[in-house]
């Protein structure tokens, strides 16, 4: 059996994101068309954001949760790029419990997201 055969399939890997609380947009271009899948989990102190351009041009970050615009931070914890599974492979392995708040954060209740022009969605922490 080779690794291929036991290998998550992408499906796979972003369902299980869902399971673990990612919600996702579909941010728009001018014209309706969509330009990213982009999902998004707030939890502790940090902020957790996958941007999928496409399979093989994909960004994963972990921010703190103080950042204003998810998708260009001014603040970066980690981050990893290149194709899909390799890249939510990596996400999904990152600890929850090094995200702990420090004694000085109140964490947030979530972040805005942008979804297109002029526009953006509120994403609930998990």
């Amino acid at each position: 059996m080779s690794s291929t055969d036991t290998a998550k399939s992408v499906d796979d890997l972003l369902q299980d994101l869902i399971a673990r609380g990612y919600q996702f947009v579909h941010p728009r271009d001018a014209k309706g068309a969509v330009i990213a899948v982009v999902g998004v989990r707030a939890h502790d102190a940090v902020i957790d954001v996958v941007r999928l351009n496409a399979e093989d041009d994909v960004v994963a970050t972990r921010i703190p949760g103080d950042e204003d615009d998810v998708l260009a931070p001014r603040t970066v914890l980690w981050r990893t790029a290149g194709e899909a599974a390799p890249v939510l492979d990596e996400l999904l392995a990152l600890p929850d419990d090094a995200a702990a708040p420090s004694d000085d954060s109140s964490g947030r209740g979530g972040c805005w997201v942008p979804t297109g022009t002029g526009r953006s969605t509120w994403l609930a922490a998990s």
